[in-house]
């Protein structure tokens, strides 16, 4: 692809940056740089996210597309070292004031959320959920871009990083492996293909060895931290 992609300290100066994404190498305009991996959740979903309703409250790797689906890519964290059954059900949590068997919880595989897929670790791209907000004086450069993986053939499964909770019925459905996938018609109406709703960073400019920069857009938020610069006035 002419990039590779590496976790390590931001270089957004406040503490609360943590760990930032850079890309090593070139990327044009429009390249698909990075996936968000993780948890993906209809609306009819949330109250099994940890510490629903304030799910945010001690989560900072949780994204929303603009059809309500939520993903969370807390579990994935930094992915693994090999493809590998990601049984995200039991994957380290941080603690929450709501108690598992009140709600349900995504780590208790007992819940309508319990799956076990077999996926690759090791994906290059999994690591949207590193990319840090600019700066004042900074610029992003890169934006979000929800894309539907279609699920044709099973061997490209394991590359996709991200599983469903529940069974998507929130829509027209179709069984494909351990859960249910909101489907799509093919251009001959004939048929209908199984999808996974998730989300991609595109490049907005030229990136060149630097750090990969998304415009949270958090001034209609109601709890805005104290680090937050708009990009610019609309946002």
């Amino acid at each position: 692809m002419g990039y590779t992609l590496e976790v390590k300290p931001s270089q957004i100066p406040h503490e609360d940056a943590g760990k930032g994404l850079f890309l090593q190498g070139e990327a044009n305009i429009g390249s698909v740089i990075a996936f968000y991996p993780g948890v993906v959740y209809p609306p009819a979903y949330y109250r099994y996210i940890l510490g629903y309703p304030r799910v945010d409250a001690q989560n900072s790797h949780l994204i929303t597309r603009y059809d309500g689906t939520m993903i969370n890519a807390q579990p994935w964290g930094a992915g693994g070292e090999s493809r590998e059954i990601w049984d995200w059900t039991s994957s380290p949590e941080p603690k929450h004031t709501m108690q598992a068997d009140e709600k349900g919880s995504d780590l208790d595989g007992t819940h309508v959320g319990g799956n076990l897929e077999v996926l690759e670790r090791r994906n290059p791209l999994a690591f949207a959920h590193f990319a840090n907000h600019p700066t004042k004086g900074m610029f992003p450069n890169v934006m979000i871009y929800p894309y539907n993986f279609p699920l044709l053939e099973k061997d490209m499964r394991p590359y996709i990083p991200n599983v469903s909770f529940g069974n998507g019925e929130e829509t027209d459905t179709s069984k494909f492996g351990s859960f249910r996938l909101k489907t799509w018609k093919s251009n001959n109406n004939e048929s209908k293909v199984p999808v996974l709703k998730t989300l991609v960073l595109v490049a907005t400019r030229a990136i060149c060895d630097e750090e990969v920069l998304l415009n949270y857009r958090l001034s209609n938020s109601e709890h805005i931290p104290s680090w937050y610069t708009p990009v610019d006035e609309e946002d």
